[in-house]
């Protein structure tokens, strides 16, 4: 299937390594340019050079809990692709522990992704655009790992991410979410708790109907296919990646 993908300009926020990296391989591959940002210099130029052997790729480094930051790079990156035509809002924050750190979850989950959205949205709109906010399974269940700022967060992005389905929907930008449940990241939380919580992590396991977690790719090819044009008739959908692992039935 072509998913449509080829000449599209792509901004993915967070996207060195883990989930944002894979996404941004993943369009590279399908014949998108893409460019990308995280909070470290170093680590945006190392990605940078590795995603180029397969693409045009550009990056530089932006805080998204500075506004200014962010948007700055929106521009710059609007800029050295000729335009926009995706933009993957994948920066977030930890769960936090303090209710001072909320704080953090706010300006990186949710206020990065309205503000990085209001920079792109001029040129997302030039011919049409799609927006793909990562969300999380833990927005629609309990857990007990206590990831309450995370989740309230990022449950606040999707719905303002699907609402905007209706009003930059209008502009012909494409407003979706694509929800990963539990994703192994080499380095990455569950790595961790594998390592240092096996029981957890494997009673986790044990709860997916397949019986494994799952992989950034998985999480990849489902962005892929909704930011091309195979995907023109899809808008206002929350899809979850996560094998199965919550068991709620959706209508």
């Amino acid at each position: 299937m072509d998913l449509g993908l080829s000449g599209k300009r792509a901004l993915v926020t967070g996207a060195t390594r883990g989930i944002g990296r894979a996404i941004a391989e993943t369009l590279l591959n399908e014949g998108a340019s893409v460019a990308v940002c995280a909070r470290n210099t170093d680590d945006v130029d190392a990605a940078v050079a590795e995603l180029a052997a397969s693409g045009t790729a550009w990056g530089s480094a932006a805080d998204a809990s500075d506004m200014s930051s962010l948007v700055s790079w929106v521009n710059s990156a609007a800029e050295a692709l000729g335009g926009i035509d995706i933009y993957v809002h994948n920066t977030s924050g930890k769960p936090q522990a303090s209710l001072e750190d909320w704080a953090t979850n706010f300006h990186v989950d949710l206020m990065a992704l309205v503000g990085g959205v209001g920079a792109a949205q001029e040129a997302l709109a030039d011919g049409g655009g799609s927006l793909i906010s990562i969300g999380t399974t833990a927005a629609t269940e309990h857990f007990s790992t206590g990831a309450g700022s995370y989740s309230a967060l990022k449950a606040a992005a999707t719905n303002w991410t699907l609402g905007q389905a209706q009003v930059l929907g209008a502009m012909g930008i494409r407003c979706n979410v694509v929800s990963p449940g539990p994703i192994m990241v080499n380095g990455g939380d569950w790595d961790m708790i594998k390592n240092h919580m096996p029981d957890f992590y494997g009673a986790t396991e044990a709860a997916h109907p397949g019986g494994e977690i799952g992989e950034p790719q998985d999480v990849a090819n489902t962005v892929a296919f909704l930011a091309g044009d195979a995907a023109k008739h899809i808008n206002g959908t929350n899809v979850t990646v996560d094998g199965g692992f919550v068991k709620r039935v959706d209508y």
